[in-house]
């Protein structure tokens, strides 16, 4: 396996889910020997391989959504369900920078379950981000669960952009505001049980039908960005799993907060599925992204040297987020 820097004594070491990922990252390298050059095995949101040829490259990802630990089945429904659970992937391809190409749907459900009402879901996240559902599998399960699996492409020349790549010094920035899935989570939920609160439909959307930023985690690879991860588990916890695998430290002068959230949510709420990128302070990216017509990212701070820096402006920010208890 393809692992993270590893900065000398001092550095915090994973806890959690992290944690357990590197032990079972440790032991298949054992077995199975390191990745063929060129190629990495994980440590990051994607692999990259070279299958057959040298020059070609393939962008590979899995990822799986159980219900009742990534969606509350009585706040979303099937359909919502199965489109988070594609665009979940997808989003790995775009952290890498890629296109994907075509998915593999892998589902565990109770008898009786709303199979068709998911599919439709899929369907309509596979049209959006132009990944088809190419096959699977469908098994009988006490608890509906959907394990994805994406392949993708990188275009053009240059690699894959890795969580790892980035230099003190760097400009942190985001694709847009967080926190409105979690607020989204607040709300949907207090009207679930019988409460008057104000909340838009852009909140709840957020949370139901989160979307994959292709389009920004391509053209921030073709602007030389240097390191990037989708926002999934949190700003608070990525950014720590980012500076890690860099070996930095930063210091945030804001935090982007969604309209009708809280910088609470927008720290640790996780699920927006923005884009944390590490690029050259040159203006380079923003001039990509207005030439590419996206909104502008925002910048939100800088990397420093000191791989035990981790600010908030003048507060130590911890690594507050989601991780599974595994």
């Amino acid at each position: 396996m393809a692992r993270p820097k590893r900065p000398p004594g001092g550095d915090r070491l994973p806890t959690g889910e992290d944690a357990t990922l590197e032990r079972i990252g440790r032991r298949l390298e054992a077995r199975q020997g390191p990745p063929p050059t060129g190629e990495l095995w994980g440590g990051d949101d994607a692999a990259v391989v070279h299958p057959g040829r040298s020059d070609q490259r393939l962008v590979l990802t899995t990822d799986a959504m159980v219900a009742g630990v990534h969606a509350d089945l009585s706040l979303v429904g099937p359909a919502d369900f199965g489109w988070k659970a594609l665009t979940t992937a997808v989003s790995d391809i775009a952290a890498m920078g890629g296109t994907p190409a075509q998915a593999l749907v892998a589902v565990g459900a109770p008898p009786a379950s709303a199979l068709e009402e998911l599919a439709d879901g899929l369907g309509e996240a596979a049209n959006a981000w132009a990944c088809p559902v190419v096959g699977g599998d469908l098994s009988e399960a006490d608890q509906l669960f959907v394990a994805v699996a994406v392949t993708g492409t990188l275009e053009g020349e240059g690699p894959a952009v890795l969580r790892s790549g980035a230099r003190p010094g760097d400009a942190l920035f985001v694709t847009g505001p967080l926190g409105a899935s979690a607020a989204g989570l607040r709300v949907l939920t207090a009207r679930r049980d019988g409460q008057r609160v104000a909340g838009s439909e852009d909140l709840e959307r957020a949370h139901r039908r989160p979307e994959a930023r292709l389009a920004e985690g391509r053209t921030a690879r073709a602007a030389g960005a240097r390191a990037m991860m989708d926002i999934s588990d949190g700003l608070g916890l990525d950014l720590h799993r980012l500076a890690r695998a860099s070996a930095v430290g930063f210091v945030l002068d804001e935090v982007p907060v969604a309209e009708g959230a809280t910088e609470a949510e927008a720290l640790g709420g996780g699920e927006d599925y923005e884009l944390l990128i590490a690029a050259p302070d040159d203006g380079r990216l923003e001039e990509a992204f207005a030439s590419a017509r996206l909104r502008p990212p925002l910048r939100i701070g800088t990397l420093t040297k000191d791989r035990r820096e981790h600010r908030l402006g003048s507060v130590t920010l911890s690594a507050t987020g989601y991780q599974h208890r595994v």
